[in-house]
């Protein structure tokens, strides 16, 4: 059983980990900072194909690449078949929405408040073309997805249910389990946009009862960027039939006719630097050994923390929602623009995330917000980090 996060334990992450020592880091949930170990991991397999060839390098590596999808079944509690490994979190998640096949007018989607722009982007072109409609549903009190607003919503025309269970504008983290028993319930296809989420919460695909979740590797998976994860429950994989194949996703038969694979695979692209599965490989096992429970407390006690003494400083405004928060952590700060916000923190070193609306646009434009400065904090970040941040917006404001 792994160790609760003590300081001095965080202490030897952060050893191990060469951009704390560069960086007061405030961005990952854009992306996190690599462990040395996993950077080694890249380079041992590049200097494998400089040495071998890319290719023969590729055989000899067959086993720690295919790594990277064992264990993210294990963090997912989801089977190895029912994983596929991929370049990015919308790879993913456009490759399974484009894998639903043909849409009929009348066909209905529904989406929370809080839907990621780029899959929003790819159901409005889908539903323009087709003649189907996407709707939002109603947010409660917390500025949570509502459930019983989506049982409302329930006909038999609804086809999919889109949910961005960590939006990106902020700390909201919306009930994802809830929505899944209704999905469950009434047979309707379930997708789950698990960027922010996977290596920040402990992930059970079983209990929240998606049919497709997907994340990627640079955000709290601290992995390297150009890897993500797409989880397809076994059940519902003969419902996706992708929109392009090669000799990995549906090998040719002795007739030559393509035969689709039969676990996740099928939605995975065989051009995937096998380097950066390496890279993944290990930082999945990494966010294994600490352990996700203690991930989750950890963040959530940084979070709570630097919220707090943001909503100290006069002229911040702290525009988190949500009854459980993650560790993003949205604000303003009066007379000063987050891009400008983001610009001078740079300046001393310091990383933050500043976001618009074309990231979460139903929210944003709901909130009547137009730019967001986002902290976001990971189980490396330190009260002295946040003291930094804390001194350098004091003196932004004066």
């Amino acid at each position: 059983m792994p160790a609760p996060l003590t300081v001095a334990a965080v202490e030897a992450l952060r050893a191990q980990t060469p951009g704390t020592q560069h960086i007061t880091h405030f961005n990952h949930a854009g992306s996190s900072l690599p462990s040395t170990a996993t950077l080694e991991a890249i380079r041992e397999h590049l200097w494998r194909e400089a040495t071998q060839g890319p290719m023969e390098a590729g055989v000899t590596a067959r086993q720690q690449t295919e790594q990277a999808r064992t264990l993210a079944a294990r963090l997912l509690n989801a089977q190895p078949s029912e994983i596929a490994v991929t370049t990015g979190n919308s790879s993913a998640w456009g490759g399974a929405f484009a894998a639903l096949g043909a849409w009929r007018p009348g066909d209905r989607i529904l989406v929370a408040r809080h839907e990621w722009g780029g899959n929003l982007a790819t159901m409005r072109l889908t539903a323009q073309r087709a003649g189907a409609s996407i709707e939002t549903i109603p947010s409660d009190d917390s500025g949570a997805v509502d459930p019983q607003a989506l049982e409302a919503m329930l006909d038999e025309r609804v086809r999919l249910i889109a949910l961005t269970w960590m939006p990106a504008n902020g700390g909201l983290i919306n009930p994802a389990a809830d929505i899944g028993q209704i999905a469950r319930r009434h047979g309707i296809a379930y997708f789950i946009d698990g960027a922010q989420s996977v290596g920040q919460l402990p992930v059970d695909v079983q209990q929240i009862g998606c049919d497709v979740l997907t994340t990627v590797g640079r955000k709290a998976l601290r992995g390297p960027r150009g890897t993500g994860l797409l989880y397809v429950r076994q059940d519902f994989l003969p419902q996706l039939t992708p929109a392009f194949v090669d000799t990995h996703s549906a090998p040719l038969d002795a007739s030559g006719e393509p035969i689709l694979r039969a676990d996740a695979a099928r939605l995975e692209p065989s051009e995937l630097a096998p380097a950066l599965r390496c890279g993944l490989a290990n930082a999945l096992q990494e966010a294994l050994d600490i352990g996700l429970d203690h991930i989750r407390a950890r963040i959530d006690t940084i979070a709570q923390t630097l919220r707090a003494e943001l909503a100290q400083i006069d002229g911040v405004t702290v525009l988190d929602q949500g009854r459980e928060r993650s560790g993003l952590v949205a604000f303003n700060l009066a007379g000063h623009e987050p891009a400008a916000v983001q610009r001078a923190l740079a300046a001393q070193g310091i990383s933050i995330g500043s976001n618009g609306v074309a990231y979460t646009p139903l929210d944003m434009t709901a909130r009547g917000l137009d730019t967001i400065a986002r902290a976001s904090v990971s189980y490396l970040t330190t009260e002295a980090e946040i003291d930094r941040l804390l001194e350098h917006l004091r003196a932004l404001r004066r």
